[in-house]
């Protein structure tokens, strides 16, 4: 696999934490806890498609407005709370129980961690890190917002390695998702895949495959650690 990264960049949502969280608003909303699923998988789509088209909605605002969009096509009602509410959960998703000791040990193992996240920040409001405590763990936290494109853009992935001074083949992306590690391999970057459940591989020779697939953060550091080796 090479020189090991000096740089692991870290998705948020889902890799680290728990969306599974939003699951109670989406049963109060539509009755269907399970809409948890549809949403999200939409709300990266559009995301995606925001970035193709050239108009760029901020990832919270286009988060309600695919719930409005999914509510109308079930006929039912959401209101301008359940979209606040909504937004205060995506704000305030808990980690996923493994990671604040996963983290630990790559830190230990002396990697450098930042986070890319598709969420964006929001003046005088923690963000869902900070909230979750992990923030102090990761060295810098970046989000598309400040490049106004979505992931899996490649802008994103050598923008975050630019700005650390590195190269990006010194950068490792860790996600939960295929597309995030296609996007950071298809521009350099390693990637490791978390297989948090609902989440594998993408096998097929066309595109770039993880150098790692863990189930969780800690086995993500024991791999490493016999990379190192």
């Amino acid at each position: 696999m090479g020189d090991r990264p000096a740089v692991l960049v870290f998705d948020v949502n889902e890799t680290l934490i728990d969306i599974e969280s939003l699951r109670p608003h989406f049963e109060r909303i539509l009755g269907d806890a399970d809409g948890l699923r549809e949403w999200f998988n939409q709300l990266v789509m559009y995301s995606m498609t925001s970035t193709l088209s050239g108009s760029y909605v901020d990832f919270f605002t286009l988060g309600q407005a695919v719930l409005r969009m999914i509510g109308d096509s079930r006929q039912v009602q959401v209101t301008d709370d359940d979209l606040d509410a909504l937004a205060r959960g995506m704000r305030t998703m808990p980690a996923h129980p493994d990671v604040a000791d996963g983290l630990a040990q790559l830190r230990g193992q002396g990697y450098r961690l930042v986070t890319l996240t598709n969420s964006p920040p929001k003046q005088g409001v923690q963000t869902p890190l900070e909230n979750a405590g992990l923030a102090e763990l990761f060295d810098k936290q970046f989000s598309v917002d400040a490049w106004r494109v979505f992931k899996p853009s490649g802008q994103l992935y050598t923008g975050v390695a630019e700005d650390l001074g590195v190269r990006p083949s010194d950068c490792m992306m860790v996600a939960a998702h295929a597309w995030d590690t296609i996007g950071a391999q298809s521009a350099g970057l390693r990637g490791a895949l978390i297989t948090r459940p609902g989440n594998a591989p993408l096998s097929t020779g066309a595109l770039p495959q993880p150098d790692v697939i863990a189930a969780d953060i800690p086995q993500l550091a024991e791999q490493l650690r016999r990379w190192d080796r």
